[in-house]
């Protein structure tokens, strides 16, 4: 039989699995703790019996993330890791520090089958979806690892969420366990580039996350070019399905634009955004393009990046730039699993 990761189980699921195996329902909460600490081994869970740990290493076990690189920004303190997974693949995740506390970009799947021509992270597709444990590993042992209690997450790490749409809402249900890491769904942000269909579920589930979606484009002819999920789900389609989140969530949108210089940052551009988005509830973040090796774009000019705002600012739409972090460790998504597979 093969074992169980018992971080890959909720808290009612973890309840229902000591019950299948004869145990008394309210370990799984003492259990649940010692997962959301970082426990490694079954011996460190002091409160429980040494028999019910030899059952439990016997039918299950803890999954981990081992440090493979870990870049530091001298800058600004950003710290990028390469975590390796059980199996040998990696993902990234990068830690940020910021006057209001300490956020973390983490990694939905190993890979993406999304295709955005501007993103390090797509190249050489999809090799498997994270698990809810997996997921919540990266945040654990990041934070292990800063010694810090990190309180904002960010999904927009390597893969599309939505793609890996139920471990990632489980994933969401345990982070933010009072009984486990206890972060607010009001300090989570997850980011799609647009599957439809799975904006509508998550709508449904009602978890009051911040919705970002990656947009890039308004028009199709330019999406389509840099996004091929505009085949599937067009401008149109997407901002409708935003504008009903919006209505039944009663929460913001964010809205993220990679402005490439020459593809789509121009003042007409501009308009045309502003006109899909006039009136509803959102925000656009800016963001100038992460020049990769594998790609020929380039980030726009600070000209072009002003007449681009002063046009959403104009209708009314609140626009930023995001802030680059750690500049000097090449943080942005995907860099360093790329460089890391093409060096062997």
């Amino acid at each position: 039989m093969d074992k169980i990761n018992l971080k890959d189980f909720t808290l009612c699921e973890l309840e229902e699995f000591l019950v299948l195996n004869g145990e008394q329902k309210f370990r799984a909460k003492q259990i649940f703790k010692w997962l959301s600490q970082g426990v490694t081994d079954f011996d460190e869970m002091t409160d429980i019996s040494k028999k019910l740990r030899e059952k439990l290493n016997e039918i299950s076990y803890i999954s981990t993330l081992s440090i493979e690189k870990k870049l530091v920004s001298k800058i600004d303190k950003t710290t990028k890791y390469l975590f390796k997974l059980g199996d040998g693949n990696t993902v990234e995740a990068v830690v940020m520090y910021y006057k209001h506390g300490i956020t973390i970009c983490i990694s939905s799947q190993v890979g993406c089958r999304m295709g955005c021509k501007f993103c390090a992270s797509t190249i050489g597709g999809l090799v498997r979806n994270l698990s809810a444990g997996e997921i919540l590993d990266e945040v654990i042992f990041a934070q292990k690892d800063i010694g810090e209690r990190i309180s904002n997450i960010v999904m927009m790490g390597i893969g599309e969420p939505l793609d890996n749409f139920d471990n990632v809402i489980k994933f969401l249900e345990n982070v933010n366990n009072p009984l486990g890491l206890n972060i607010g769904y009001r300090h989570i942000s997850l980011s799609t580039c647009g599957i439809v269909k799975n904006i509508v579920k998550l709508e449904k589930a009602n978890i009051p996350i911040t919705l970002s979606i990656s947009l890039h484009a308004p028009t199709n002819d330019l999406r389509s070019e840099i996004m091929p999920i505009n085949n599937a789900y067009d401008v149109d389609t997407l901002i409708d399905a935003c504008r009903h989140y919006v209505s039944v969530t009663n929460r913001r949108i964010s809205f993220e634009y990679t402005l490439i210089s020459g593809v789509n940052d121009s003042e007409n551009v501009a308009k045309i955004l502003a006109k899909k988005l006039k009136g509803m509830l959102c925000h656009v973040n800016l963001i100038p393009v992460n020049e990769v090796a594998e790609t020929q774009f380039k980030k726009s000019g600070r000209l072009a990046i002003e007449k681009f705002i002063a046009v959403l600012e104009k209708n009314g739409i609140t626009t930023t730039v995001r802030r680059k972090l750690g500049s000097d460790i090449n943080a942005s998504c995907g860099q360093l699993r790329r460089s890391s597979l093409n060096s062997k």
